[in-house]
């Protein structure tokens, strides 16, 4: 069996209709380890009457598992919870929608992509910065320090730039790089691809990593200060709309 059969038998098993499961994580990001696990997300559907009834639904199904040596982690969230997220300026679940690494789709997928679209703020940066900085901290307590902690710091600062400066949401590592042009981006991303999932980087030079992560944290944050982007979503409507289509088509 194909890992992509392993993945579509772990959505197909999904207790409720999906929306759309795309891969999350590592692979998206670019730098799996060959013992990396599959991080599946999307939305579900919860049927009219586990909505409007006193016995409501599961907002969000999470389910793991192993097949043939490959962890699977599928996490789902009810249209309307993930809707939500969306207009709080949650970066993580544009990613989940914009992601190219697509296991289920539909056609309320692809309007809620362009949704998306209309739902980016110049405040998506405090997402990415808030995200840094747990990464950070989590890095810098562990001894010797771990490569994934680190490129998660630059992906996601890389990230909020590329968004601040062009709208677009770009999650892979090595894409975000070729803009960024920094060196040891591309030796680390080669680190955590070569070794295990918790590879370490025992002679990592931790001042000159401080040195950078201060840098660009300083540079996200004047670009979100400069952006074009709009200060607040204009997809709530259209958000609205799709979900009400979404519930009525399911009586």
């Amino acid at each position: 069996m194909t890992t992509n059969d392993m993945l579509l038998r772990q959505v197909e098993s999904h207790p409720y209709p999906l929306v759309f499961a795309t891969i999350s994580g590592a692979h998206l990001y670019g730098f799996p380890s060959p013992d990396s696990d599959y991080d599946l997300r999307g939305v579900h559907l919860l049927p009219l009457e586990e909505v409007v009834g006193l016995d409501t639904g599961r907002e969000t199904i999470e389910k793991s598992g192993v097949e043939d040596g490959i962890e699977l982690d599928l996490v789902t969230h009810d249209a309307k919870k993930f809707f939500a997220l969306i207009l709080k300026k949650n970066g993580y679940v544009l990613e989940q929608v914009l992601s190219p690494l697509v296991v289920y789709t539909t056609p309320a997928h692809e309007e809620l992509k362009a949704i998306a679209a209309d739902c980016v703020t110049r405040h998506h940066a405090h997402h990415y910065l808030g995200f840094a900085a747990t990464q950070w901290k989590l890095f810098q307590k562990e001894d010797p320090p771990r490569v994934k902690p680190l490129l998660y710091v630059y992906r996601v600062l890389l990230t909020g730039l590329h968004l601040m400066r062009t709208g677009e949401i770009e999650a892979n590592l090595r894409r975000l790089n070729e803009s960024a042009k920094l060196p040891y981006v591309d030796d680390l991303i080669g680190r955590k691809l070569a070794g295990p999932e918790k590879s370490q980087l025992p002679q990592a030079d931790l001042g000159f990593h401080e040195r950078e992560y201060q840098r660009l944290v300083a540079e996200l944050e004047s670009a979100s200060e400069a952006s074009r982007l709009p200060d607040h979503a204009r997809g709530k409507d259209a958000l609205n709309d799709l979900l009400v289509r979404l519930r009525l088509s399911d009586r």
